[in-house]
């Protein structure tokens, strides 16, 4: 059913608050006030009077076209034209591609959280940004940025190489959530052939993902701890948190430490040397000569 007034009341601020130039349209005089509907109408091919009708809520239901048209018009974001199909009494059409964009509200997060590992996924759990403590706590991710490597999904159900551990039945609970997330980006983005691929090789490759995939068991990430284990400075347990990002379908993985822990000193030390190999392991060190002794190692 359309809510004609919200519909109007909608598409009357968004065109409000974007300036002429930002459309394209140039006109002398205008100052700041935003978009005219005379400008609107030109931009979307469609009458000033069937927008005059839209925004005072006297059109009837428009169509699918029409709001695609206001949309891209509008410069709408996938939340905001989401909300609008719905206003016009619409299912929300399906988006082509998985959203990789990282805001820079996210990238700031980054920057601000300087004693904390993060690492920044899209939708179908591809590494896509980072801050430097989640580098040098678990490897560098730039050798490995091509292909189903920077998967969470792929390295996970796949056993790649990594530096994190989890309990038995941790492992179980992350897998479930893991494939609950990836079936539910499907349903949203059924034609994005990187996220359809990756489900089908996962399907091919491990059978434990398959039954997950076709048993329709659904899971959510919980906070838990997780064992990294560093080269360098040995076996790290840290907190794990995974944080969804709404509006932009982004999956945030925090790992830190309470403060004045053995693994917040190591998070700190991992601040400090960042992703180069140290001259001798400090894990083999401390056991070498003991906690808190002053020596040297030999040789330096």
């Amino acid at each position: 059913m359309t809510r004609h007034g919200e519909l109007g009341a909608a598409l009357h601020r968004w065109r409000d608050r974007i300036a002429p130039a930002g459309a394209g349209v140039p006109r002398d005089g205008a100052g700041d006030r935003g978009m005219e509907r005379a400008e609107l109408a030109r931009l979307t091919g469609l009458s000033v009077d069937h927008i005059t009708r839209l925004e005072q809520g006297r059109a009837t239901t428009p169509s699918s076209q029409v709001l695609a048209a206001l949309a891209r018009a509008l410069g709408l974001d996938d939340v905001e034209r989401r909300h609008l199909f719905l206003l016009a009494g619409h299912a929300p059409p399906a988006t082509d591609q998985v959203p990789r964009r990282v805001p820079p509200s996210v990238r700031r997060m980054l920057d601000g959280m300087a004693g904390t590992a993060v690492g920044v996924h899209d939708a179908a759990w591809s590494l896509i940004a980072w801050n430097p403590l989640w580098a040098a706590l678990l490897g560098d991710p730039v050798p490995s940025l091509a292909g189903p490597c920077r998967n969470v999904a792929w390295r996970h159900f796949t056993a790649a190489p990594s530096r994190v551990t989890r309990p038995a039945e941790a492992a179980a609970r992350f897998e479930t959530a893991l494939v609950t997330d990836l079936r539910a980006a499907a349903a949203r983005y059924p034609t994005d052939v990187e996220l359809r691929a990756l489900v089908s090789a996962l399907r091919r490759e491990n059978s434990r993902f398959a039954e997950l995939w076709t048993s329709r068991y659904t899971g959510s990430h919980e906070s838990e701890s997780v064992t990294v284990r560093h080269p360098d400075i040995g076996t790290v347990d840290v907190d794990c948190d995974v944080i969804t990002v709404p509006g932009c379908d982004l999956r945030i993985i925090a790992q830190s430490a309470a403060p004045s822990s053995p693994a917040a000193e190591a998070l700190d030390l991992l601040g400090v040397i960042g992703t180069e190999t140290m001259p001798f392991p400090v894990a083999e060190t401390r056991q070498a000569y003991g906690e808190g002794q002053e020596q040297e190692p030999a040789g330096l």
